[in-house]
């Protein structure tokens, strides 16, 4: 299983989550998939398919970038950062990437494709109702198809779920963007799966 490894000195936060996990030294939604490892499994069959599979347009890590973005909307620390992370393994970047995300990505080359689907899930995150056609518009005039319109909403909406998943349990997260960096690499490298406890 695949560990966020904090900087040395980092500490869990002195509150406890608010439900009795097994593991109380596990981040985020480690400690969570850890807690249940049965519902872990789809829940990172479902991260595997949306950020990892092969069969998509959008590279790794544009998906992570969704990801990560709707994630900082949704106030998700956790989510926000580690994701930010596998996104900067998959760019071979820069750590300023992290917080480049939470600003809109004004000094980051990305496409006025990408920008225009960063939109589409800001209104997913806000509520499904709260994409308009004029979203789909902007961004099939920057190429998007169809297919990754839809695994943009997708993604947009899952996060969704596994901010408040993360967020409603209180669990802990280291605060550095530095601390997320190795575990950003390894899920960039071997994806979701690994992170699934063994049952």
């Amino acid at each position: 299983m695949i560990c966020i490894n904090p900087i040395i000195n980092e500490t869990k936060n002195t509150y406890m989550a608010h439900i009795k996990l097994t593991n109380e030294e596990l981040p985020g939604i480690l400690g969570l998939l850890h807690y249940s490892p049965k519902t872990a499994k789809p829940l990172n069959d479902l991260a595997e398919v949306l950020l990892t599979s092969d069969d998509n347009s959008l590279s790794k890590g544009e998906r992570e970038i969704i990801a990560a973005s709707v994630s900082h909307k949704n106030d998700c620390h956790f989510c926000h950062t580690i994701h930010a992370s596998v996104a900067v393994a998959h760019f071979n970047g820069n750590v300023e990437l992290i917080d480049e995300i939470k600003t809109g990505l004004h000094n980051t080359p990305v496409s006025a494709k990408l920008h225009a689907l960063l939109n589409i899930a800001h209104h997913v995150q806000q509520g499904g109702k709260k994409v308009t056609e004029e979203d789909i518009k902007a961004a099939k005039v920057e190429g998007a198809t169809d297919r990754e319109i839809h695994d943009t909403v997708l993604i947009a909406a899952a996060f969704c779920m596994y901010n408040r998943y993360v967020d409603g349990l209180a669990t802990w997260a280291p605060q550095p963007k530095e601390a997320y960096l190795e575990s950003g690499a390894n899920l960039a490298k071997y994806g979701y799966a690994a992170t699934t406890p063994v049952i």
